[in-house]
């Protein structure tokens, strides 16, 4: 088994890509933009679409999609997996409504985008399915589905199915149901980030890689390789902010990790299903993500060791052992058919949390300086929205995208070590023993322990 070497994804596309080069020494622009993943590219992408011409500078330490971009689940889902009534400090029902909105419909225009610049991602339309495997669980869900429609989703968004559909669509142990998403996208994360990459790049994009930035001021990134001057600044470090100078305390690095199986015979998925290759996961409080591959492997992420002392990441995506074995224990927990399959490849990332647990993005006018992030794991999509809603900012334009409630939020810093490393490791260990309880008990209610692993982080 392979562990680590960034992702799985960069195994399917041929290994690594060849590096750019860095910054050759001082140089002026009118935006440079910090961290070549989903969230700067799509920025630069939408500037250049805005304003042919504009001079865009992107540096990064390691390569385009060195990060979370080319190490996700492959979920493009426009999920709005954060606290509708927590953005009511910063907007309106209507105004949280529209977001949620805007975020779904990023969906259509990620997948549009790919089709009108020829980028190959492996991009496959289908349903997002939760599965609930004990009354407490489907409770949830029932919650979730009638929170939907209290916010005014979207007719056809979204739908609960129960356990004869559910477990017709995929065998998976013990289903009592699923809450479905409808028109959501399984993507190829590295081929799309490269392909990204790629185009705004040939739109006039410089991206230099293998430059650490070393500080950020109004008008002026420094780096380990000469300064860049510019009038507007993007800090697109989601997952990687805490290791700005400055930043330590800004947004929480959590820890993800993957396991992806040998391809799967025709026979077994015969017996497991999954033949519209839908995106899975489960209604677990220390929930997992999976999917059906291009080449019909399965895919299962979790959080395994949720973060590391003192915001630090991982080396080149490599994870623990005991976080392979509880991924191995989830896959086969829901698809026991998938026990005598050989795991190939791990590997793990980070992703950005803001201390709400609710994702923002803004533009600061007095320095200059914007940012986006703190996707809570819903990237992919929401990524894109970030980058319309930044283009707008720095061109100073006001449009819808700038007035939805997200936009210059500026939740509290996380609290200093080793409170954080305590409260972050008690919510997961809390959430596990909540599972554990309603798997045995197999009562309606939810665990009062997830409640209580809630309150300790405010998630």
């Amino acid at each position: 088994m392979r562990n680590g070497d960034i992702s799985f994804w960069y195994a399917d596309i041929g290994g690594l890509p060849a590096r750019r080069p860095g910054l050759p020494g001082d140089i002026d622009v009118d935006v440079c933009i910090v961290g070549a993943g989903f969230t700067g590219l799509w920025s630069a992408y939408y500037l250049q679409q805005a304003q042919p011409g504009i001079s865009i500078a992107i540096v990064e330490r390691e390569f385009a999609g060195f990060g979370a971009s080319g190490r996700n689940g492959g979920w493009c889902s426009g999920e709005f997996g954060w606290n509708r009534r927590k953005y009511l400090s910063s907007g309106t029902r209507a105004g949280v409504i529209a977001f949620e909105r805007a975020a779904i419909g990023a969906v259509a225009e990620v997948v549009r985008v790919a089709r009108a610049e020829g980028i190959d991602a492996d991009i496959h339309i289908t349903d997002g399915l939760t599965y609930a495997c004990s009354p407490a669980q489907w409770a949830r869900l029932q919650e979730e589905h009638a929170e939907g429609i209290a916010w005014e989703l979207p007719e056809g968004r979204m739908s609960l199915i129960g356990a004869a559909e559910a477990s017709e669509r995929i065998r998976i142990k013990d289903a009592m149901g699923a809450l479905v998403l409808h028109d959501i996208a399984r993507v190829q994360p590295a081929k799309l980030v490269r392909g990204l990459a790629e185009v705004v790049e040939r739109r006039g994009a410089r991206i230099y890689e293998g430059t650490t930035v070393t500080g950020i001021a109004p008008g002026l990134v420094h780096t380990d390789r000469g300064r860049v001057r510019a009038h507007r600044i993007l800090r697109a470090t989601e997952g990687f902010t805490a290791g700005l100078p400055g930043s330590r305390r800004e947004w929480l690095p959590m820890n993800s990790a993957q396991i992806v199986t040998e391809p799967v015979s025709d026979a077994l998925w015969q017996e497991i299903g999954w033949r519209a290759g839908e995106l899975l996961g489960d209604a677990s409080h220390a929930y997992c993500y999976a999917q059906r591959t291009r080449e019909g492997r399965i895919t299962m992420g979790g959080r395994g060791v949720p973060y590391r002392y003192g915001s630090r990441t991982d080396i080149r995506g490599q994870t623990q052992p005991q976080t392979v074995a509880q991924l191995r224990e989830i896959l086969y927990r829901l698809l026991p058919q998938a026990r005598a399959l050989r795991i190939d490849h791990a590997w793990c990332g980070v992703l950005g949390v803001p201390r709400d647990w609710c994702v923002t993005a803004g533009l600061d006018p007095r320095t200059g300086i914007g940012w986006a992030g703190g996707y809570v794991g819903i990237g992919v999509s929401t990524s894109n929205l970030a980058g319309r809603t930044l283009a707008d900012l720095v061109l100073a334009r006001e449009t819808e995208l700038t007035a939805l409630p997200w936009v210059n939020r500026h939740p509290r810093r996380w609290e200093p070590e080793p409170l954080r490393w305590l409260g972050v490791h008690a919510m997961y260990q809390l959430y596990h023993m909540a599972d554990r309880r309603e798997a045995a008990l197999r009562g309606q209610r939810s665990s009062r322990l997830a409640w209580l692993a809630n309150k300790i982080t405010g998630h």
